[in-house]
């Protein structure tokens, strides 16, 4: 009965979300509430949208559980690119716009993916196996992608000389966004035709809470349905909660950086969830594609769509880093390579890496 009611609930919540944003964002109902209430379309949006996202992803990973790995995780991350893709445009183009929230977004889903997802995970997995292993020529592939990826997006603009500030300049930008377009196509090439077998998990298990057994053609063809229906609802409650959203970190007197934060956590929140399941389930393999691959998408998809959205609008994009979270980034690939070096992993590196998402958090309130 509950795993009954957990299916009825998945499928109403997309057409539910759409009905909120409709309802909320485009009639504009809040124009004429009181102060008092002024909070109220906003806290609704909010939570129709976190609701929404964790549907997103749960119909992908019921498409994903029908066409196996690593085609299951391509899937899931491609949903959660465009989920954060939507958050973050319409951030930037509300109010007075946000040049930088793409590189806060960008080196934020790097730093929860690659020290506070994985930390979790190898944790977790530690604690209940004592070592875990995974492919190491697939863990490579990841990092060797996402290194000159970040280095390219987020390290170099700041010590280009074409325009002033952690600015490319036009030229620049569209070359750059070129780049991470080919080396990511290159990667998925490699990941899904070419070299697969490095994505596999060793138990062969790939057996998902969402259902029992491979999800039958009727199933799947429904959350295909039900998954566009949840990323346009995404899209348009994006776009009505974005103020609210600058609003209330403005309000509280968090940093700006929080606000690239908060998209992340949320838009990562559903994958990570996954992600640590798999651990549970020893299927460290199965966590790292999760996790490394929405790193990865995140700068090889988000990245040239923001770019072209700055190019065409004229607007400025900031993506340069400073020079503390330069230091971060680096240290973290350190970390990450001696992590990903040998084929297994305990709970020493997952608590090292944790370590860094902190201090990486911390960095944000106590410059």
């Amino acid at each position: 009965m509950t795993a009954t009611r957990r299916r009825l609930l998945w499928r109403l919540v997309p057409p539910a979300g759409l009905v909120v944003a409709v309802f909320v964002s485009l009639l504009n109902v809040g124009a004429g509430l009181p102060a008092s209430l002024a909070t109220v379309p906003p806290l609704i949006e909010f939570i129709a949208l976190a609701a929404t996202v964790f549907a997103s992803v749960h119909h992908a990973d019921v498409i994903a559980h029908r066409t196996g790995e690593p085609y299951g995780t391509l899937v899931l991350t491609v949903a959660v690119t465009v989920i954060e893709v939507a958050l973050i445009l319409s951030i930037m183009l509300a109010g007075d716009g946000s040049p930088s929230l793409a590189r806060e977004t960008v080196f934020s889903v790097i730093m929860v993916v690659c020290n506070g997802v994985v930390g979790i995970c190898l944790i977790v997995g530690g604690f209940r196996y004592g070592e875990q292993g995974f492919r190491l020529p697939g863990a490579g592939a990841y990092l060797v992608v996402l290194m000159p990826l970040a280095t390219l997006t987020l390290i170099l603009p700041t010590y280009t000389t074409s325009a002033p500030g952690p600015l490319y300049t036009p030229t620049q930008l569209g070359f750059v966004a070129l780049a991470t377009l080919v080396l990511y196509g290159v990667f998925l090439y490699v990941q899904t035709i070419r070299h697969r077998d490095y994505f596999l998990s060793d138990s062969g298990d790939d057996e998902d809470d969402t259902s029992h057994g491979t999800p039958g053609t009727r199933q799947v063809w429904e959350s295909v349905v039900l998954l566009l229906i949840a990323l346009t609802a995404v899209v348009l409650l994006a776009k009505g909660i974005s103020g609210s959203i600058e609003g209330t970190v403005a309000a509280v007197g968090a940093p700006i950086e929080v606000i690239g934060l908060l998209v992340a956590l949320l838009v990562l929140l559903p994958e990570t969830l996954a992600a640590l399941r798999s651990a549970r389930r020893n299927e460290l393999q199965k966590s790292l594609n999760l996790a490394l691959g929405s790193s990865l998408a995140t700068i090889g998809l988000t990245i040239p769509a923001v770019s072209a959205l700055a190019i065409v609008l004229e607007q400025p994009l900031e993506l340069g880093i400073d020079l503390v979270d330069t230091v971060l980034l680096v240290l973290t690939f350190g970390v990450s390579l001696v992590t990903f070096g040998g084929g297994r992993t305990n709970i020493l590196p997952g608590f090292v890496h944790l370590i860094l998402f902190a201090t990486f958090v911390f960095m944000i309130f106590v410059p």
